[in-house]
């Protein structure tokens, strides 16, 4: 909490020279600054009691609303502090789901509209979307609060390919786990095995076998597994196991974009990109599950007006979903206001794209691209195949 305070005070009130450090937070850099203080300290470091942070919070807030205000703080500054902010919302979320600790009230969400509808189908949504060829425009080219790593937009050449309308559901994954799927070394690449036995893992995070069934932790209940809802929590070894084993492949991250934003010209092939999957209009409940309006995700047949021109569902929300793409920078890569923010995590991490039921829609957008190391099976992630 007093990162996000103090990197809304560097970002946007120039740091050490701002009024809310002059007026208390002096220690900010050596308690704050993720980019100098490691990992491995930080559980030692003199951090100041609950009362005394939220007191930084606020006062970094007070301060930024008058210099947005008086025009002294740029909207690039000040949205990339609420990018920040936004982000680390889902981590404390995902937090709360690691130790067991109640959400909110479900119709009280971070941006909740009223209580939440699983507005649409409900259960399974098999088969695939085909989407056919042509060069695309993979990345953002002239939205000027994209991210560094989102940029520069570039041309991609992209052959047809079957991508599946929904996310692999808890069903299908348990299919997996029944079939001995986490004792079969011949569907996991040798990193990936090496991962399983050292993490002892014999199901995704959060799940285990009570009486004869399977169940999974929610917010620190157990509940049954619910067969049409994404898995969760599993991380980019187990999709990429569970792909060899359902005879299917991860999409890159440019098929994922085009089969998500993409959108077909008279000849048939790929022209163009919408901003988001069913248009310009920003997401709302009736089209993506984002903004915690529910503390659960829905079924992956549910909210049919998001679909994608191609009949792709939940692109936007739900649940993240894992692509085969490392992370690494487009061509052109350029630093930008945050240059620790991509730069550390190019070549070891694998790109995840699509947002999940926390994520803040204000956030989003078709080109954005989260990262996470392909062991990580904390986050909200999922993913969806494509035939091979």
């Amino acid at each position: 909490m007093g990162h996000v305070a103090w990197f809304a005070e560097h970002h946007v009130l120039g740091g050490a020279s701002s009024p809310s450090r002059l007026r208390g937070r002096a220690d900010g850099d050596a308690l704050y600054d993720s980019a100098a203080v490691a990992h491995g300290t930080r559980w030692a470091l003199p951090l100041p009691t609950l009362g005394e942070t939220l007191d930084y919070l606020a006062a970094v807030e007070r301060d930024a609303v008058v210099a947005i205000r008086d025009g002294r703080a740029s909207s690039q500054q000040v949205r990339l502090a609420i990018d920040h902010e936004d982000m680390h919302g889902e981590a404390f979320a995902m937090r709360m789901q690691a130790l067991g600790g109640a959400p909110p009230d479900p119709c009280h969400g971070l941006a909740a509209e009223g209580c939440p509808v699983e507005r649409g189908g409900e259960g399974d949504l098999a088969g695939d979307a085909r989407v056919p060829g042509g060069s695309f425009l993979l990345g953002a080219s002239d939205d000027g609060h994209a991210l560094d790593n989102e940029r520069d937009g570039h041309l991609v050449e992209l052959k047809p390919f079957a991508i599946a309308r929904a996310p692999v559901t808890q069903a299908a994954f348990a299919a997996f786990a029944e079939d001995g799927g986490y004792r079969r070394p011949e569907l996991w690449s040798a990193e990936g095995w090496q991962w399983r036995r050292l993490a002892g893992a014999d199901g995704p995070l959060y799940w285990r076998r009570a009486g004869g069934r399977l169940e999974r932790s929610e917010f620190g209940r157990w509940v049954p597994l619910e067969p049409h809802r994404p898995v969760v929590n599993v991380c980019w070894y187990e999709s990429e196991a569970f792909c060899q084993w359902a005879g299917r492949r991860l999409p890159s991250e440019a098929e994922w974009e085009g089969a998500a934003v993409g959108v077909p010209g008279p000849d048939g092939r790929l022209s163009g990109k919408r901003r988001l999957p069913w248009g310009d209009e920003s997401p709302g409940p009736e089209r993506a599950h984002l903004d915690a309006r529910s503390w659960r995700t829905f079924d992956v047949a549910a909210l049919p007006a998001g679909d994608s021109a191609f009949g792709c569902r939940q692109m936007i929300g739900n649940v993240w979903e894992w692509t085969a793409s490392p992370f690494l920078p487009y061509p052109g890569f350029r630093p930008g206001r945050y240059p620790e923010y991509s730069q550390p995590s190019f070549g070891t991490h694998k790109v995840l794209r699509g947002g999940c039921f926390v994520t803040r829609g204000r956030l989003l957008r078709s080109t954005w691209r989260n990262f996470y190391a392909p062991d990580r099976r904390d986050p909200w992630a999922g993913f969806r195949t494509c035939a091979p």
